[in-house]
């Protein structure tokens, strides 16, 4: 007799070639293509103009209930949903305002139906802008969104029309009256970014602020030997072992009549006012480089009352160079404040910073938890 045999097939094992373009790509460690400081300017939007829509509203229904035997049954038409709202909402994740459009509307209600059914609302359309984005309508701030998560109703949504079925009355049993739906709200707001950072670096420009925020974070911001190489903040986030983070920004180099919007002037005079505390780098290999610090002071108290009296520190960058070497006891001689001597080129000194940026968070994150407020975090 027969007996039933079963076949197995084996297909030969899958192989990668060495010689294949497709398997050399999966392969390869994918790295993320560096951005220049031009290519960075078209991705980098601190203002942005945009005009939002609500949804407007569904019309109320218009109909009347009828069956076999309840002819009359009298209106039954529903009112329409509401149109839907137009949501500014904080995301830490968005850096930049590049990617908000210039117009958004809401969706639009419904319209009301038959045996009274409501129309159904519309939809609410989310816009994410980055953590610190001031909301400004003919000049004057509506919203000043700070926290993550925080949210603003930029447009409200029209309210649904009425149905037939609302103008029933003892005097008018069979309404044919129906309203539309009500247009949304239309405002054109001006979104403007100030970053929000715990520590901001402010110096004049080629003084290495760039270098020393590449040297204590995994920032690359644009390093070159020509002055106002940094054209747009950079925050770098410095990583400490009991996971705290401490945000620093790299302010765009300002020069002297910057409050009066020379230069790259007011445009990032207005990310500093959010730090919390200040480091100011000086270059120590010019002639008296405490007038740096004098300049600087004075650009910034001129721009906002109080702004020059934040907590700080100065840091005197270049210490590997001869002409350092002579200046700084001359620059601790006439500034009060702490100086801290260091190289971002080389990495000198660079503990000291480390240590006393914490002891400036610390301070900070304790004075916020005394008024009862949340500190910033990263």
């Amino acid at each position: 007799p027969w007996k039933p045999v079963l076949l197995v097939l084996l297909s030969p094992p899958r192989t990668f070639s060495t010689t294949c373009a497709r398997c050399a790509k999966d392969r390869r460690l994918r790295r993320k293509r560096a951005i220049s400081e031009r290519q960075l300017t078209r991705y980098f939007v601190d203002h942005r103009m945009v005009r939002v829509v609500g949804g407007q509203g569904g019309a109320g229904g218009h109909s009347f209930y009828s069956e076999p035997r309840k002819i009359f049954g009298g209106p039954d038409g529903g009112n329409g949903g509401d149109g839907g709202h137009v949501i500014l909402k904080a995301d830490h994740q968005m850096k930049s305002l590049s990617s908000v459009l210039p117009f958004y509307q809401g969706f639009h209600g419904k319209r009301g139906g038959s045996k009274n059914c409501y129309g159904a609302n519309g939809a609410y359309v989310y816009v994410k802008v980055p953590v610190g984005t001031l909301v400004k309508e003919d000049g004057e701030v509506v919203a000043d969104l700070t926290q993550h998560g925080e949210e603003f109703i930029a447009a409200y949504g029209g309210a649904g029309g009425k149905g037939n079925r609302f103008f029933l009355s003892n005097e008018n049993r069979a309404p044919m009256l129906f309203t539309p739906g009500e247009p949304g709200q239309e405002r054109v707001l001006q979104l403007e970014l100030k970053t929000t950072a715990h520590a901001g670096l402010v110096g004049f420009p080629n003084a290495g602020k760039s270098s020393l925020l590449r040297a204590i974070s995994r920032a690359k911001p644009a390093v070159a030997a020509y002055p106002f190489t940094t054209l747009n903040p950079h925050v770098g986030i410095v990583h400490y072992e009991d996971y705290e983070q401490v945000a620093v920004a790299d302010i765009p180099g300002l020069i002297k009549g910057a409050h009066q919007n020379r230069g790259l002037g007011v445009s990032f005079l207005k990310h500093i006012e959010r730090c919390c505390f200040l480091l100011y780098v000086v270059d120590l290999s010019v002639p008296q480089p405490w007038v740096q610090l004098q300049d600087l002071k004075y650009e910034l108290e001129q721009y906002g009352n109080g702004l020059s009296e934040r907590p700080c520190v100065v840091i005197g960058n270049k210490s590997d160079l001869a002409e350092s070497r002579i200046n700084l006891p001359l620059l601790r001689e006439q500034v009060s404040e702490r100086v801290i001597a260091l190289s971002a080129l080389t990495g000198d000194n660079l503990e000291e910073l480390l240590w006393h940026l914490r002891e400036l968070y610390d301070t900070y994150v304790k004075t916020e938890q005394s008024r009862g407020q949340s500190p910033v975090k990263w």
